[in-house]
């Protein structure tokens, strides 16, 4: 009697969430009147409605399926030592970069050989495979093993970290069969996508959904532009393809983001429109040559705008300019703003980036800045990213205080110097305190932040620091946007402070 009572409800909840599941994906719901009159049939002859199922992926996994295959690395005893914090003790990797909130992940202090796997597919016939840079990174042989079990040494094409995708070799003596890549600019929320790869070592296994987002931006590097899916994707998944209902390969299945290491319906995948382009240049090169102005860039916040005079948030705001690169030779200074790059307007850092990698070195970049408030154009000619280049992303002596602003500030004495780990030739106020509660507080200021410049004027010491703020402080707006450098990244923020807090 008592297991009955207490299984009842079970029962009816279950009941309750099939129906609900049933209405969502069958596309109607039935009406109460259907339930009234028990002689009534759920689905009368003669009524207009149209029964919906769900797709059938069978025929497409079937064809797509001989294209996929399992990467084996063996890594370097350095590598591998490093890569076992981010596993699952089983070799598997996880999707980058989000490994390192896995809970608990076991450590060996003994630096030892270990085998990592991941996906890949094949894009051409003659045995060109595509996977990710994280899945051959450190590798001292590696392996593909086929669909039907055939094991193939692997050799590495090309690599090329800021997209995290490689290109790999293998020759099996026969036209291999390989699958497209198609437009993932055509991709759009909510059509059903199919993911394909190798999870826990369990060969190809097929996880479908639909596409959450496009263009997401996860700060895993300067070109982010992910397709994020609800598809499963775990540990082992990187590199697989993720393909759409015509059996084109729109995405590479990369990342996860997860609480626990396994999926929670938050994937990410790199569109097959950068695949193209990058593996074409591997496959040519062995390596991406990207343009490259010198310019370190920042979202333009509220604040830093108000600070700043600035009518508009769009834009890229340059914290930091590299001496002797073509920016500097073209006369931009940090606090300029990049609005546009060869007539298209740039919304934020990211496009910046995007645009200025995307001209050829050599070639010229016309830019329209704001300088001082003034709109002006300006020739930039482009250079080639260095290669250890990601993007464009003690004792206080006698201080100095500001009131206002809610700062104690510090000369930069060689001791500090060292400390924070500054260039030599920098020149600066190092901020020896912060208020609680002060403006300089609530700007996100921090103790050893060395202030080297107050809007676009450069700064030498805590009394120049203090007069430049004075000075900034008279204007109607009662704000200014320093220029810190914090972690040996030069970076604005804008401070706002409070008439009413005044003293």
């Amino acid at each position: 009697m008592n297991t009955q009572t207490q299984r009842h409800p079970l029962r009816r909840a279950a009941l309750a969430a099939t129906l609900l599941a049933g209405t969502s994906l069958g596309g109607f719901a039935l009406g109460h009147a259907a339930w009234a009159d028990s002689t009534t049939p759920v689905n009368p002859s003669g009524t207009q409605l149209q029964a919906r199922t769900l797709p059938d992926f069978s025929d497409l996994v079937t064809r797509v399926k001989p294209a996929v295959v399992s990467v084996t690395n063996k890594m370097q005893p350095t590598e591998a030592a490093m890569e076992e914090d981010q596993s699952d003790g089983q070799g598997q990797q996880l999707p980058f970069p989000f490994n390192q909130m896995i809970p608990n992940a076991p450590r060996h202090q003994q630096q030892h050989a270990m085998e990592a796997r991941g996906s890949g597919f094949i894009v051409a016939a003659n045995g060109i495979i595509v996977t990710n840079n994280h899945v051959v990174k450190g590798a001292k042989t590696l392996s593909v093993t086929l669909d039907d079990g055939t094991v193939l040494p692997a050799k590495v094409v090309g690599t090329d970290p800021r997209t995290d995708i490689a290109v790999l070799k293998v020759d099996a003596g026969h036209p291999l069969p390989f699958i497209q890549l198609g437009n993932s600019r055509d991709v759009k929320p909510g059509e059903w996508v199919v993911a394909m790869g190798n999870p826990f070592g369990l060969s190809s296994t097929v996880t479908a959904g639909i596409v959450s987002a496009v263009s997401r931006d996860i700060g895993a590097g300067p070109y982010d532009q992910f397709i994020q899916v609800d598809a499963p994707i775990n540990q082992g998944n990187s590199g697989g393809p993720l393909f759409t209902q015509d059996g084109k390969v729109i995405g590479m299945n990369t990342a996860i983001l997860s609480p626990t290491g396994g999926s929670v319906g938050i994937g990410f995948a790199i569109p097959s429109d950068m695949i193209r382009t990058v593996t074409a240049e591997l496959q040519k090169d062995g390596r991406v040559v990207r343009g490259y102005v010198g310019v370190e860039a920042q979202q333009i916040t509220t604040a830093t705008a108000q600070a700043m005079h600035l009518k508009e948030n769009g834009g890229a705001l340059l914290a930091g300019v590299q001496p002797d690169g073509p920016a500097a030779e073209a006369g931009l200074q940090p606090g300029d703003v990049i609005q546009a790059v060869n007539g298209t307007k740039i919304a934020n850092p990211k496009e910046l980036a995007m645009n200025v990698a995307s001209i050829q070195p050599g070639e010229e970049a016309h830019l329209t800045i704001l300088h001082d408030g003034q709109s002006k154009d300006v020739t930039v000619k482009v250079g080639s990213m260095p290669n250890d280049q990601t993007a464009s992303n003690g004792k206080s002596g006698h201080g100095e205080r500001s009131g206002r602003i809610g700062l104690a500030l510090a000369p930069l004495s060689p001791e500090l110097r060292d400390q924070l780990a500054v260039p030599d030739g920098t020149k600066g106020a190092v901020i020896q305190g912060v208020q609680p509660g002060s403006p300089a507080d609530t700007a996100g200021l921090q103790p050893g932040d060395l202030i080297v410049g107050v809007g676009t004027h450069a700064v030498g010491s805590p009394a120049e620091a203090a007069k430049a703020m004075k000075t900034a402080l008279s204007g109607s707006d009662h704000s200014l946007a320093l220029r810190v450098i914090r972690n040996g990244e030069p970076v604005f923020v804008g401070v706002t402070v409070d008439q009413a807090k005044e003293g």
